[in-house]
């Protein structure tokens, strides 16, 4: 019979086999399985005990097991002899819903598999890493992860294909996302919009293949979601590329723009010699996270001073200040969120990691599709912006001065002007 030892120091008998842990889960899980799908068996037929034919013998009856498989679940490799029955009704037939036929993976190891992939695992690697947890003959092969990707390019087809018309978005930020394709010399640039629902929650908008962030590559796409029905953003931030702000105030010119100062930032650090990095970064700091559109100017102004010997790195400010303050005129706690790309950039450092590995996506498509899918992933992620009751008052035209909401002309006058008594006149 089976051992646990409890006490490593105690002798074993050398013809006693011992159990570890994760052999005591897997005979657990064997058996715990079995007896849920002969329980589902039972009740089936218990259901049916009075479906009857013309003699009196019943129409659904159990019919022995099928052949012995075995099934790959997050306990490891378990052998699984399911229960079979013969339904001889017109048009019936019993499926478990426990293990359905020719399963040969748990839903969570089907769902796993894809996230280890867009992580960096290669697909020649799957078998070797995993195979000493799921077993040498887990069907792990690179063509069955290879496949996972054909799936991944149906997928993105039907979202970047849908009505847009009864969406909203509030905020976009826009970028685009450069990364190697294996097997073509051109380097996939990745356009991909992000935005703010009047809920507050963030949501996936477009993905689409793009060549250099190009104004016509970028007019393609927002032509398309004008198309589909999406009416104009109040606020879009991005990254500075021309082709994009070229691209939205031809489609949606009434859409207010925001430079992103993360990009801004790399930018006036690489026309500045390094010793003055941490200064400048510093002084920048002192820009954007200003309490007022005033303050930040003013540091503007000690920003130019101080790096006046360096007039490049203050032409990349104040050339494009306009753009970059344009957050003093949105509601003050959504601040931290509007100042940069950064949704996108930090869901995009994985796939990086990915085409770090495998030296790049096999073709543009399977490219754009493991993008879309490490987006789709991460979506549910994603927290709401700060202050989200203030969305719907920003797609209303509430004006901000400073970040504060302020109260509209009209309200403001009429409390303000106290009708006059005629007695008081009189007097």
């Amino acid at each position: 019979m089976l051992r646990i030892v409890h006490d490593t120091d105690a002798a074993t008998p050398d013809d006693t086999p011992t159990l570890d842990l994760d052999e005591l889960c897997r005979i657990a899980a064997r058996e715990m399985l079995a007896i849920a799908l002969e329980a589902e068996r039972r009740a089936y037929l218990e259901t049916h005990a009075d479906a009857l034919d013309a003699t009196g013998h019943r129409l659904v009856v159990g019919n022995g097991s099928a052949r012995p498989r075995e099934v790959m679940t997050a306990a490891g490799m378990v052998p699984v002899t399911a229960p079979r029955v013969d339904d001889r009704r017109s048009g019936e037939r019993f499926a478990s819903t426990l293990l359905p036929p020719y399963a040969r993976r748990s839903p969570k190891v089907t769902e796993v598999l894809p996230v280890l992939y867009l992580r960096g695992l290669s697909t020649g690697d799957f078998a070797p890493a995993l195979a000493d947890f799921f077993g040498a003959d887990a069907g792990l092969s690179a063509s069955t992860i290879s496949r996972l990707t054909v799936a991944w390019q149906a997928e993105h087809a039907g979202p970047m294909e849908r009505d847009l018309a009864a969406v909203d978005y509030v905020y976009w930020w826009a970028d685009g996302v450069h990364f190697r394709v294996r097997l073509e010399e051109d380097r996939l640039c990745c356009l991909v919009i992000i935005g703010v629902r009047p809920d507050g929650t963030k949501e996936l908008v477009a993905v689409a293949d793009g060549y250099r962030e190009s104004t016509e590559s970028w007019a393609e796409l927002l032509r398309d979601l004008k198309r589909r029905g999406l009416v104009a953003p109040a606020l879009a931030v991005g990254d500075g590329a021309l082709g994009f702000w070229a691209a939205l105030r031809d489609v949606f010119p009434q859409t207010r723009e925001q430079a992103c100062w993360v990009h801004k930032t790399a930018r006036v650090l690489d026309a500045l010699p390094k010793r003055k990095h941490e200064a400048a970064k510093g002084a920048l700091v002192a820009i954007y996270t200003a309490a007022t559109r005033a303050a930040a100017l003013d540091a503007v102004t000690r920003f130019g001073e101080a790096f006046a010997e360096w007039p490049r790195a203050v032409a990349k400010v104040t050339g494009e200040l306009d753009a970059l303050l344009t957050l003093f005129d949105f509601p003050a706690e959504h601040a931290v969120h509007l100042r940069s790309t950064n949704p996108i950039e930090s869901t995009f450092s994985t796939v990086r990691l990915r085409t770090r590995v495998t030296r790049g996506a096999g073709s543009r498509a399977a490219a754009l599709a493991m993008a879309f899918k490490l987006l789709e992933a991460a979506q549910g992620n994603w927290r709401r912006i700060n202050a989200p009751q203030l969305v719907p008052l920003v797609r209303a035209g509430a004006v901000f001065i400073d970040g504060q909401l302020q109260e509209r002309k009209e309200a403001a006058t009429a409390e303000s002007t106290d009708p006059i008594d005629e007695e008081d006149v009189a007097a």
